[in-house]
């Protein structure tokens, strides 16, 4: 093991975008669905508008090069390298933060947040509010290495990113996520009390208080249906990651139409896009986060988080201070009250009257204003 941190840059070879444009014009497609919605899955006719503006229009090299403007380095960590990006804020005040994203996701979420967390002061924000910010890629995701050995489930990430922290120089810090992210910050906020000082989540990760259901809000009644919908007709994927990883990966890797498919009805669904994900996130932002699952060929690596963390999650109680943002259209919502019960330090709560699943990516200047008003409280 070394703690040596190496620069990185991301720099992909022609040939692999050649193949990319081959294997776009190449799809062999299916016939269209009998439905006009999504409810069969992501529409023929958009998967071949998108991947036709994929192959013939889309600019990865800007993106390429917006990415490599900022500081990337690789670590490596308990025999892994982890890829992040760490931006330093100029101001005295600022407190370290990691962010961890999630699946479908990629640090790319965090894109549009990156500088009003950094430097608040440049947008007319105080320097108190200012973050130094580091946004590593989960293992078996984006530019990070993908584990060759069982055990890489979110309670080693968790480890994991308390090593990172701590090699680069943070005794102490904070930390955020969503999605799995939140998953890995719970953890994070369950075993490193000793340097971390507060988390915030997106999706608190919580069981039903059952000692509630013969009074259940209106929120909590929203929440049970839309847990009912997600286990019906929602989480079919997530019921192939977390027992046949290696067997959906196949496709995954070899076709972007298959891997576009599989990703972009999942924005669809867990966005507050009024039923298109272009009308929250525009088409290259969505081929953005797209490129960091095709190019590194993750579609396995990253699918096998599920069958690591899936159906072996613990619910321990969170003792650090806590803060949760529910956003309306998130997969899996909660009330406060149940929030409580395992976050039992919550000292921060909003319930927001927009967004969705991918909370920094689709409502940025929101998400911004819910670290600041959090983290003030955890000073």
């Amino acid at each position: 093991m070394t703690d040596t941190i190496r620069p990185y840059r991301i720099e992909i070879p022609e040939s692999a975008l050649d193949d990319l444009k081959r294997r776009l014009a190449a799809t062999r497609w299916p016939e269209r669905a009998p439905v006009e919605d999504w409810s069969q899955g992501t529409p023929l006719g958009y998967l071949q508008e998108i991947c036709r503006y994929w192959g013939e229009r889309y600019d990865w090299r800007a993106t390429e090069a917006r990415l490599n403007r900022l500081p990337q380095f690789v670590t490596e960590i308990d025999g892994l390298d982890i890829h992040f990006v760490h931006l330093r804020s100029k101001h005295a005040s600022a407190r370290p933060l990691v962010m961890t994203h999630g699946w479908p996701g990629s640090i790319v979420e965090f894109l549009k947040v990156i500088e009003p967390l950094v430097d608040p002061t440049a947008q007319g924000g105080a320097a108190e509010d200012a973050f130094h910010i580091v946004l590593p890629s989960l293992p078996g995701y984006g530019f990070s290495g993908k584990p060759t050995q069982t055990g890489w489930g979110v309670e080693r990430i968790a480890r994991a990113w308390a090593t990172l922290m701590q090699r680069l120089g943070y005794t102490s810090y904070l930390a955020q996520g969503g999605d799995w992210g939140a998953s890995v910050t719970t953890w994070i906020g369950v075993q490193d009390r000793d340097h971390c000082r507060g988390i915030h989540v997106n999706m608190p990760i919580v069981a039903v208080d059952k000692s509630t259901l013969a009074e259940l809000t209106p929120l909590e009644k929203s929440a049970l249906d839309a847990r009912k919908y997600y286990a019906d007709w929602d989480s079919g994927y997530s019921k192939e990651q977390s027992t046949r990883p290696q067997t959906v990966g196949y496709g995954l890797v070899d076709s972007p139409a298959g891997l576009a498919g599989w990703i972009l009805e999942k924005f669809q669904a867990w966005t507050d896009c009024d039923g298109h994900p272009e009308n929250v996130l525009t088409r290259n932002a969505l081929l953005d986060n797209l490129m960091f699952y095709w190019l590194p060929g993750t579609g396995a690596s990253s699918a096998r988080l599920y069958w690591e963390s899936f159906v072996r999650t613990k619910l321990e109680p969170v003792r650090v201070p806590s803060g949760a943002s529910l956003y309306p259209k998130e997969i899996f919502r909660a009330s406060r009250r149940w929030v409580e019960k395992r976050y039992v330090n919550l000292v921060y709560w909003n319930e927001l009257a927009r967004g969705g699943h991918f909370a920094a990516f689709e409502q940025p200047e929101a998400f911004v204003r819910e670290l600041r008003a959090c983290f003030r409280l955890m000073r």
